[in-house]
C-alpha cells in the first residue's frame, strides 16, 4: 500500500482483507450464520475481532456447526475453518487462526498517537445476516478519546464486562462519529490515507435494542485502541 493514498484506493486494499465471522453448519438453510466483522492480521493466518463476536457461538457436534470466516462473493458462501488463538475479555478482542494459504494483513499502526479530530474509515458488514456479504465503508472522525468505563446511573446495569473493566482499571476507547450497525462489531478502524488500523469498532458501547440500532443508527460509535491487538497478536 502506498504511504499516502486515496480513501477509495485504501478501501480496495482494505476489503481484500476484511471477512466476516459466522458460524457454518452443511445441514442448515442457510448453511452460514453471520455473527460479525472481522480482518486479516499478523502473518496472515490470523484474524482479528472481537470476544463477544466469537463467543457467540458453542460449535455443536451434532449438528456439526462450526467456526468459520467467510469470504466476500457472489453466489455460494466461501468458508474457512478457524479456531481460537487467542482472547482477552476485559477488551473484547479475540484472535483466530486459519490454516492453508494467508491472506493480505493489515498493518497494525499506531493507535498511542490517534488524536481528537483526526480522520478515520471503517469496513465491516452492517447488517450483514439482513443484506448479505458485502463489505461496507464509513468514513467519519474520533471525536473523543475517552474512559470505557462510564459511570452508569443504578448498580443494576452493571453487566459483567463492565465490572471486568472498573476492577482492572479503566481504559481509553476512541469515541467516532462514524454511523455503525448490528454487524459492524469487529470492523477496523483505519487511516484513509495509509490503511493502518488504529482500532477495531466495537458495538457492546452502543447503547439501545438491536431493533432501534437499525431504524435509527447513532453517529455515535466506540473502538478498541489498536495497541491492545497488537499486545494480543504478540502473544507467545
Amino acid at each position: 500500500m502506498d504511504a499516502r493514498a486515496d480513501l477509495p484506493d485504501t478501501v480496495a486494499l482494505v476489503k481484500k482483507s476484511v471477512v466476516a465471522v459466522g458460524t457454518f453448519a452443511p445441514t442448515r438453510s442457510p448453511q452460514f450464520r453471520f455473527l460479525g466483522t472481522g480482518f486479516i492480521a499478523g502473518n496472515g493466518n490470523q484474524v482479528v475481532t472481537n470476544a463477544h463476536v466469537e463467543g457467540a457461538v458453542v460449535e455443536s457436534v451434532e449438528n456439526k456447526e462450526q467456526l468459520v470466516i467467510a469470504l466476500p462473493g457472489a453466489g455460494r458462501v466461501s468458508a474457512r475453518p478457524v479456531r481460537r488463538e487467542a482472547v482477552d475479555r476485559d477488551h473484547d478482542l479475540a484472535v483466530l487462526r486459519f490454516d492453508g494459504p494467508p491472506m493480505p494483513a493489515l498493518r497494525i499502526g499506531d493507535s498511542d498517537a490517534v488524536r481528537d479530530g483526526q480522520d478515520i474509515a471503517l469496513t465491516g458488514f452492517p447488517l450483514g445476516s439482513a443484506i448479505g456479504i458485502v463489505p461496507v465503508t464509513h468514513k467519519g472522525i474520533i471525536s473523543a478519546v475517552t474512559p470505557a468505563g462510564q459511570p452508569l446511573p443504578t448498580a443494576r446495569q452493571l453487566e459483567g464486562q463492565t465490572l471486568r473493566r472498573l476492577a482492572t482499571g479503566s481504559y481509553f476507547v476512541f469515541q467516532l462519529d462514524a454511523v455503525s450497525y448490528p454487524g459492524n462489531s469487529g470492523s477496523p478502524v483505519y487511516s484513509p490515507e495509509t490503511g493502518e488500523v488504529l482500532g477495531i469498532v466495537n458495538m457492546v458501547f452502543v447503547k439501545g435494542s438491536k431493533e432501534a440500532a437499525i431504524t435509527n443508527p447513532s453517529a455515535i460509535s466506540y473502538a478498541i485502541p489498536a495497541s491492545f491487538i497488537k499486545a494480543l497478536l504478540q502473544q507467545p
